[in-house]
């Protein structure tokens, strides 16, 4: 992160130095080195501002399925229905204040064997790229709180949409907290029926692949809970299982 800011702080010196002698290199001075933490800050697949796990170290077909956005009173008992008739273990990413509302759903993926994970107390997804450093703490501090009430001791965060924070790193390590992101994901909202999310979801399946959907009604009807059904339909064609790695196993 501090490399980062300075090397911002370092083209916005330079720029001013360049000053009117050459306003072309003064201009590309300046916003080169905002460009450069944008992608940082904005590009899931980024590794400069936290370190995120994008897949797992397995020699087995084994793949992760890793579903956001719950727990969803509509959609949470569906998945867990279709995960125990597949046999398949997933983590949930699951949103604090949601969660708090539905402590019994909690309670149920864990009794289904999955793990519970963090995804911040509101999804500030349009702010939390420029939340302060005590915004930062307190997304993950009441989600926690949440979690704990239910029961659960989450090690694992995904920040919403992959979005980074500058504070984002120093607040996981005081909280005993990895960054999770993923190999591929359906892109629900993108366009296209179940058969087209489960498609780009498994685009490019490979063992050790991280893959994201979501629930809740932010997916369209159509969409919900069938995409997951078509992943897992065709994993078990592919003869992959669905597991949960252990943290020696996570790699960026």
């Amino acid at each position: 992160m501090w490399l980062l800011l300075i090397v911002n702080l370092a083209g916005k010196v330079a720029a001013v130095a360049v000053g009117w002698s050459s306003p072309a290199a003064a201009v590309t001075l300046w916003l080169l080195p905002d460009a450069l933490l944008a992608y940082h800050l904005f590009v899931p697949r980024s590794q400069g501002l936290v370190r995120t796990a994008r897949r797992f170290a397995t020699t087995r077909r084994e793949a992760w399925l890793t579903i956001d956005d719950g727990p969803d009173p509509d959609d949470t008992p569906r998945l867990l229905a279709l995960l125990a008739a597949d046999g398949a273990r997933a983590t949930f990413f699951v949103v604090g204040e949601k969660a708090a509302r539905h402590p019994g759903l909690v309670r149920a993926i864990i009794a289904g064997g999955h793990e519970v994970a963090l995804h911040t107390q509101t999804h500030p997804l349009a702010t939390f790229w420029c939340a302060s450093a005590a915004r930062v703490g307190r997304e993950l501090d009441a989600a926690r709180e949440v979690l704990r009430a239910a029961g659960v001791r989450p090690t694992r965060f995904r920040p919403p949409a992959g979005i980074k924070n500058l504070w984002l790193a120093p607040a996981l390590r005081a909280r005993g907290l990895s960054c999770i992101g993923w190999s591929a994901r359906g892109l629900e909202r993108a366009g296209g029926n179940a058969e087209a999310v489960a498609g780009r979801v498994l685009h490019g399946l490979a063992p050790g692949a991280i893959l994201l959907l979501h629930e809740g009604p932010r997916v369209p009807a159509a969409i919900r809970v069938e995409a997951v059904r078509r992943v897992l339909g065709r994993l078990r064609e592919l003869d992959y299982r669905c597991v949960v790695p252990a943290a020696e196993q996570l790699a960026g």
